[in-house]
């Protein structure tokens, strides 16, 4: 039998053993010190001034003072020294100083927030599905800039394929904007989600809109400050009006 268990490295008492509590301890020290892990730092390279009891430190590679030598173990200081354990792979610890939890990789202490790359989906606050690989239920999201500007990419594979913004009520669609079947960006719109009405369609050759529906201005006084181009339809004169930069022209 061997002395010591496989997974821990705890010692275990012997037939016949002369002070049997010793082992015992020492076997209780390392299981108070190994499970729930909490560490003070991660990578800690010089030892306290006055650390506490069964405070622990994750060691960095080139530990010194008391720690030289014990590059990558946990160090925990208990009964007034030092206790020294060389971390497994796959062990977790929190980290009191940062407030995050790593994983120990068999070489270094990870963030499990760097960690999930190739996972099969993610979901917040709600659950993932085959489909909707990302869900996140909440009052809202943000996607911040990191110092400058912020782009949100929604790519396809080919023309033939859809790249939009689908909007719905109760799961029903009721708008989507983007690239619906082609290369042309376009607003539709839908009543029960099931028939759809292209409102709006930009030539991605010529940048022409084009208004599939019934385009409907909404009657109103002119503008305070109009620039050349404007266009309104006069709730007063019901006449559609532009502006030439000098003044307005009725167009019918």
């Amino acid at each position: 039998m061997s002395e010591r268990s496989t997974s821990l490295d705890l010692p275990f008492i012997q037939p016949a053993q002369a002070q049997k509590h010793l082992t015992h301890n020492d076997a209780i020290e390392l299981l108070d010190m190994i499970v729930q892990l909490t560490v003070q730092d991660f990578e800690a390279q010089t030892p306290p001034v006055a650390p506490q009891e069964g405070e622990t430190w994750a060691l960095g590679d080139a530990p010194t003072g008391e720690w030289a030598g014990a590059d990558g173990q946990l160090a925990s200081f208990r009964g007034g020294g030092w206790l020294f354990i060389l971390p497994r792979e796959g062990w977790r610890a929190w980290g009191t100083t940062l407030g995050e939890i790593r994983v120990y990789s068999g070489q270094t202490w990870a963030n499990l927030s760097s960690n999930f790359d190739g996972v099969d989906g993610l979901g917040i606050n709600a659950n993932f599905d085959s489909t909707n690989r990302l869900t996140v239920s909440s009052d809202a999201s943000l996607f911040n800039h990191d110092g400058s500007g912020h782009q949100i990419k929604v790519n396809k594979s080919s023309s033939g394929e859809t790249a939009s913004l689908l909007f719905q009520s109760d799961w029903s669609g009721r708008a989507e904007l983007g690239l619906s079947g082609d290369d042309a960006f376009s607003v539709k719109v839908s009543a029960d989600g099931s028939s759809w009405i292209t409102s709006l369609a930009l030539d991605p050759n010529s940048g022409v809109v084009g208004v599939s529906t019934l385009l409907n201005l909404k009657p109103g006084s002119p503008p305070n400050a109009p620039v050349s181009g404007d266009v309104y339809f006069d709730n007063a004169m019901s006449k559609l009006r532009c502006f030439d930069g000098t003044g307005w022209n009725d167009l019918y």
